[in-house]
């Protein structure tokens, strides 16, 4: 980034002139990546979990399903390669039905080198259906660049839309981004309840849109088996043995990472991958989350 923006520069809203400013000068401080490889160089640092989620959503008898789920890539100058390469190794390896990706795949600027190695990545990944969501920092910039590069990957790009899993027995309700996108879940939720599912999988950016979620699904299916799905936390990304110092969001800081349930809504919060504006992590390590249905 070699200039100073103070607007975003996609759809997204809530971009501010501080945060415009901010940016700017990042990308001028870590020109060359070099935050990223100086990352990459410490002993463990590109070692990622797996996390294991359990959940009952199918009709005894239904064949099992496997969904990969990762969040915040966050392509750019504060994330190692060789981290992103390692999460998606871990992904190929486990024999998924269903990838599904939980936006922010880029930070700072959407450039032709972000969407070839987003692209490369998400085609490591040999599963059947792979079903994407936008996150804020994709909003705030080329957000075409980021959806072009996961359509060729084979990945279909969700705003307020659905899609289906094995067959239609589980409708997958991919929202746009709370904050900075234009949330319409009554949508997404008519969408996906047409060919009548037996479950439903909510995969949203970020733990702020669990609200319209959870009105959506107890209007319109209040018996219909749900479990949703989002990032953006990064685990408050440097965080204490005692907990996260600073996360995110009105939701994010009541569920910073791992299984709650909100108002009989379950869910689950990854921690993701990358990093933004400092480079490192503590006491919140990248993850890739394997669902069990």
């Amino acid at each position: 980034m070699s200039s100073l923006r103070l607007l975003s520069g996609g759809r997204g809203k809530g971009y501010s002139p501080f945060r415009g400013a901010l940016e700017s000068a990042l990308g001028l401080v870590y020109t060359r990546d070099w935050p990223a490889r100086l990352w990459g160089l410490v002993p463990g640092a590109c070692r990622v979990e797996t996390r294991t989620v359990r959940a009952a959503l199918l009709p005894r008898g239904s064949a099992p399903m496997r969904i990969g789920f990762v969040s915040d890539l966050h392509l750019g100058p504060t994330t190692p390669m060789p981290l992103l390469e390692a999460a998606f190794d871990e992904l190929a390896r486990a024999q998924l039905d269903a990838l599904l990706l939980g936006g922010d795949y880029v930070f700072l600027d959407a450039t032709p080198e972000k969407a070839h190695a987003l692209q490369r990545l998400v085609s490591r990944v040999p599963a059947r259906h792979k079903i994407a969501v936008l996150g804020n920092h994709d909003l705030w910039t080329d957000h075409g660049l980021v959806e072009e590069a996961l359509a060729a990957a084979g990945a279909t790009v969700l705003v307020n839309d659905a899609a289906w899993l094995g067959g239609d027995t589980i409708g997958v309700v991919g929202l746009d981004d709370p904050w900075t996108g234009t949330l319409d879940a009554e949508r997404a939720f008519r969408i996906a309840l047409g060919p009548a599912p037996e479950a439903l999988v909510v995969l949203c950016h970020s733990p702020d849109g669990l609200p319209a979620a959870r009105e959506a699904h107890a209007e319109l299916a209040p018996d219909l088996p749900c479990l949703y799905l989002c990032g953006h936390t990064h685990g408050g990304q440097v965080s204490t043995p005692l907990g996260p110092l600073i996360v995110p969001g009105r939701y994010g800081k009541r569920y910073p990472f791992g299984h709650h349930e909100h108002e009989g809504l379950p869910l689950f919060v990854s921690r993701g991958v990358g990093a933004t504006e400092l480079p490192v992590r503590t006491y919140a390590p990248p993850e890739v989350v394997m669902v069990e249905l």
